[in-house]
């Protein structure tokens, strides 16, 4: 028996559960997500939200920083909505009882992070992501219209084509952890809130949530992808093997942190942009990695001993502790860091409300590709950007309810588990993870060539070969679900840098150095469909 509902959410993150809250005040939402209703990037986020909170700022200048980080693909329009739509998103946050940081005069504290000219970050302190998820979760479990299921993963999404009908999306098949059973959800809009990728890579600021699924499954149910080939490297995370990547928030250097050699303590950033330690994040982990590379040294050095110990406590209080956790006292000593895969600046497309290009189908979050990151995304622009448009779609939801109502259920079979078996070679499913993180980062890091992406791209299509072929044997779990999906993820991205030849933001070659005009359009595809330029 399917379950029939309004809104089907994929996905608990900020963007998920802001598209969540507002939609349940005029239907019944659903929220999948596939571990804890906390586990998402959202919990991870140090930073902050961008939005113009002063009279020294303004809407022009922050959407001028944002183009400027965007490296000449932001969509204008995108950008607009966003930056003007930032103050009512935080009040809106406040109204929630999120707890943001303040100055001793009430206000909000506001910091600064890379490509920011002016203080615009909201913040709670440096878990900022914590204290949103906390106020999210609690509103909605406070809210009878909406249902959670934790350990529950969306496996495919259930299109009509797939039974002879029209190319319209009507909810998913879903996997219930705890029973091991696949089930059938239907609903008026299926949302997918499912955040980035950031496990295709070996090394990664995310949690371990972070393996693509929104996209694999839009890609496979036919959605159009967009600029898949511009993923974020956060320059600055903890070099240290039991550390698992713990992230040092830009806002460090925000605050006057400095990048140094660990060698010789010599500052280095000055010689690769104007804004020094404050450029924008793809400049500063690519001079990072050009450093480590240039003096064959494994990390180096992000230093705040020149300020004073009562403001880092203060001010970074969760990376003041975690770093002692490791031995790291940070006022009187450098914290050793590193580049690691954060953010997925393109992702499945949308319109300005948050609809795919697949009837049906709505996104919202770091899975979307709305056009506001264009070709690098500027910090804390992406909690602004889930805040926007998952208001934004809950509200042209509402305005469609009605009329989406009044269509009768559509008739869907269950998920057939045919001649599949329980999977006795795990080992499988762990080597084949392993090699293809090890591959996208080698040939698919921060620095690409050709020759590296003709290499990635025959690895990649011969894993995804062998993943495709093991997938159907055997019953789904989420490791198995999670590998499909990187593997599916990895693919559009080698596809898509290999059709980029420039060098823009986050997509950097040293076959073809500098930005061409001819490339100053979106990379899109589809299944069936090879990588293309298109404009806006």
């Amino acid at each position: 028996m399917a379950i029939q509902t309004d809104y089907l959410v994929l996905g608990s993150g900020i963007a998920g559960l802001t598209f969540a809250l507002n939609a349940a005040k005029h239907g019944k939402v659903l929220v999948a997500t596939k571990r804890e209703s906390r586990d998402s990037a959202t919990q991870w986020a140090q930073g902050g939200v961008a939005a113009v909170l002063s009279p020294e700022d303004s809407f022009e200048r922050h959407k001028e920083d944002t183009l400027e980080a965007g490296a000449g693909l932001c969509h204008d329009v995108v950008v607009d909505l966003c930056v003007q739509g930032g103050p009512d998103a935080i009040q809106w946050l406040l109204d929630l009882g999120v707890d943001f940081s303040r100055r001793p005069n009430g206000d909000l504290d506001l910091g600064r992070e890379g490509g920011h000219t002016k203080r615009r970050v909201a913040h709670a302190g440096d878990i900022t992501g914590r204290e949103f998820e906390r106020a999210l979760v609690e509103a909605v479990a406070a809210e009878e219209n909406i249902e959670m299921l934790e350990w529950h993963m969306g496996v495919d999404l259930i299109t009509m084509s797939r039974f002879g009908g029209p190319d319209h999306c009507v909810g998913a098949y879903v996997l219930d952890e705890n029973r091991g059973t696949v089930e059938t959800v239907l609903a008026r809009a299926t949302v997918i809130a499912t955040g980035g990728a950031g496990k295709v890579y070996l090394y990664t600021s995310n949690p371990d949530v972070a393996t693509g699924d929104g996209v694999a499954m839009a890609y496979r149910a036919g959605a159009e992808i967009a600029n898949m080939e511009f993923y974020q490297f956060h320059p600055t995370c903890l070099y240290d093997p039991k550390a698992k990547s713990f992230l040092m928030s830009e806002a460090l250097r925000g605050e006057g942190g400095v990048l140094r050699h660990p060698n010789t303590g010599e500052r280095f950033m000055e010689k690769h942009h104007e804004m020094a330690d404050l450029a924008p994040r793809d400049v500063v982990a690519r001079a990072i990695d050009i450093e480590m590379k240039r003096t064959g040294s494994e990390f180096v050095h992000l230093d705040m001993t020149h300020k004073p110990a009562s403001f880092l406590k203060e001010r970074f209080p969760n990376i003041l502790e975690s770093c002692a956790e490791y031995g790291i006292d940070i006022a009187s000593e450098p914290i050793p860091v590193v580049p690691a895969a954060h953010y997925m600046c393109g992702g499945i497309t949308s319109d300005l409300h948050g609809r795919s290009s697949l009837p049906g189908l709505w996104v919202v979050g770091e899975a979307a590709c709305t056009g506001l990151h264009g070709a690098n995304r500027m910090a804390s622009n992406s909690l602004l950007e889930g805040l926007v448009f998952g208001r934004r779609a809950a509200a042209k939801l509402e305005a469609q309810v009605a009329e989406l109502r009044a269509a009768p259920w559509p008739e869907v079979p269950d998920w057939e588990i045919g001649p599949a078996v329980p999977s006795d070679e795990a080992v499988i499913v762990t080597h084949n993870w392993d090699e293809l993180r090890r591959l996208m980062w080698n040939y698919v890091g921060i620095v690409r060539s050709d020759t590296r992406l003709r290499r990635a791209a025959r690895r990649a299509a011969l894993l995804e070969e062998e993943i495709r072929e093991y997938y159907w044997k055997h019953l789904v779990t989420r490791d198995l679900l999670e590998l499909r999906n990187i593997a599916m993820v990895a693919e559009l991205i080698v596809s898509s840098a290999a059709s980029r030849r420039e060098s823009r933001g986050l997509h950097y070659t040293t076959d073809h150095v500098g930005t061409a005009e001819a490339y100053a359009l979106d990379t899109v595809c589809k299944r069936g469909v090879l990588p293309h330029l298109r404009g806006r």
